[in-house]
């Protein structure tokens, strides 16, 4: 099921449970996941894209193995808000692979979500070939916690 916007995905969720937080790119998928009671997004892997039924299996692992609620995919808007070719990417994905999983899918706002984490990575002082290792997941981690501070919001407005 692929939810329009953080309330419609919040209704379908349960109470507790981790979130997955994917950062699409072309040649990886970074991974992150939350904590149980969806307080932090912690950087988990990084998926080599390979095909998408590779891809998602890889996923899906992930989602069975960590008990995962919901996904959230970032979605790569333009700078104006606009969405272009890679954002039909990332909804096409996410249209393959909601037929693959009963999880909710969702979308996050993702335009600056590389940019903090080069910069957190920077300030930690990562070797530059240890950030191109991690940017994927540390992304992702920046987008599943973009979605975990709007559905804690939601709750406290509810």
């Amino acid at each position: 099921m692929i939810c329009d916007t953080p309330q419609d995905f919040a209704a379908v969720l349960p109470a507790h449970g981790a979130l997955a937080g994917l950062d699409l790119g072309t040649v990886t998928i970074g991974v992150a996941v939350s904590d149980v009671m969806r307080s932090v997004a912690t950087p988990l892997e990084t998926i080599k894209r390979k095909k998408f039924g590779l891809d998602a299996t890889r996923l899906l692992e992930i989602t069975d193995a960590r008990q995962i609620r919901g996904l959230v995919l970032g979605l790569p808007r333009n700078m104006d808000g606009s969405e272009g070719p890679r954002c039909q990417a990332t909804r096409a994905f996410a249209r393959n692979l909601e037929k693959l999983t009963e999880l909710p899918i969702t979308f996050w706002d993702e335009r600056l979500s590389t940019v903090a984490a080069e910069r957190a990575l920077l300030e930690a002082d990562t070797s530059r070939k240890r950030r191109a290792q991690v940017i994927d997941h540390v992304a992702a981690s920046y987008i599943l916690q973009g979605m975990l501070d709007r559905l804690r919001h939601l709750g406290n407005h509810a």
